[in-house]
């Protein structure tokens, strides 16, 4: 059944990829929650989200959420992103992954996006000066993963997307499924299949978009409140395929010490309303205490400053300090990372993680 099953869930991803056809550029600006592809997490940026084949925890809820099945007991995670500096924009993310029964794990994760204060204008004051609001968006994620085998993960992710400015909001449901696959010699060639933003169309909706207008008849001219549509846009849906192989650089009586880990992560992102992405992404490891990453983002164009069509220059950087602290061996973790912008000056990414 296990077998039968997974074979099924790789059919359906491999066939889903196929009905994208992504990566293409003339759809830009056609879909909408876009914050859906901003990685929130200190260690998958570290790696320009690189390592969808091998991530763990909580963090594989944004990259590929297999991975979650590695918890088996409790992870809490906390990260604090200033994105983009210099825009006052922040982005907060929690929550948790919960191990349960031999295979499972539930997970439950929120992203939320402060745009900072913006200020409101109308047709009649274009200039302002009728104060600010603040835009909120949150993704709320749910999931469950499950190891099926020693070498096979898979999980599935529902995600709760709300949008809001003053009287008008737009809320849609999205949906993610993955798999993991772990082989070699010593368990060390990591292959990844994700699809990722799947979903309905939203749109926008609420008394911000009634308008009070002057209508002529026979009888003379009054005023009456004109509701206006928002149209649907879709969501931005894309495919990950990625693939990690492990170096272990010191050997022990069993031919092989773990103490020294190269990981080289590489990713294939088939978006489908803009440019695909090739992720390249390098991780040392000194007994999963010290870590060091690197990675680097490339798209079609992204080289050339005056058709560049993201702000991001391609490097990326992060680092991981984690400890135990009890006779448990719990561990708690503290991450950064940095990414490079033009314009702006880069996004800088703080986390915390507790295993217990």
């Amino acid at each position: 059944m296990n077998r039968n099953l997974k074979y099924l869930t790789l059919s359906a991803l491999l066939l889903a990829s196929e009905l994208t056809r992504a990566g293409n550029p003339e759809r830009v600006g056609q879909a909408g929650a876009s914050q859906l592809l901003i990685n929130p997490y200190s260690r998958n940026s570290g790696m320009v989200g690189a390592n969808s084949a091998r991530v763990r925890g909580l963090e594989a809820q944004f990259l590929n959420i297999a991975g979650t099945a590695y918890t088996r007991k409790t992870e809490v995670l906390f990260n604090r992103s200033h994105w983009l500096q210099g825009t006052d924009i922040f982005i907060n993310s929690f929550g948790l992954t919960q191990g349960v029964g031999e295979t499972g794990t539930f997970g439950f994760g929120v992203v939320s996006i402060n745009a900072g204060d913006i200020e409101i204008t109308t047709e009649d004051m274009p200039e302002g000066g009728m104060g600010s609001f603040t835009p909120t968006f949150y993704n709320i994620s749910m999931s469950y993963a499950k190891m099926f085998s020693d070498n096979i993960y898979g999980g599935i992710n529902v995600k709760l997307i709300s949008e809001q400015i003053p009287n008008v909001s737009a809320k849609g449901i999205a949906l993610d499924a993955g798999l993991q696959y772990h082989t070699g010699k010593y368990d060390n060639i990591h292959i990844g299949i994700a699809l990722k933003n799947w979903g309905p169309k939203m749109s926008y909706k609420g008394d911000g978009l009634s308008l009070q207008t002057q209508v002529n008849s026979g009888s003379g001219t009054y005023e009456m409140t004109v509701q206006n549509r928002s149209n649907g846009f879709e969501l931005p849906a894309l495919v990950n395929i990625g693939l990690t192989y492990d170096f272990f650089l010191t050997k022990d009586s069993a031919g092989v010490s773990k103490d020294h880990r190269l990981s080289v992560n590489g990713n294939f992102t088939s978006n489908s309303f803009t440019y695909d992405n090739y992720l390249l992404g390098v991780e040392y490891a000194w007994k999963e205490m010290l870590m060091f990453r690197g990675g680097y983002y490339f798209e079609e164009n992204s080289l050339n400053n005056e058709a560049r069509r993201t702000v991001f220059t391609g490097p990326a950087m992060g680092l991981t300090f984690e400890t135990p602290f009890n006779e448990k061996k719990s561990t708690i973790g503290f991450d950064y990372s940095y990414r490079f912008t033009n314009p702006f000056s880069g996004t800088h990414n703080f986390g915390v993680r507790i295993n217990l």
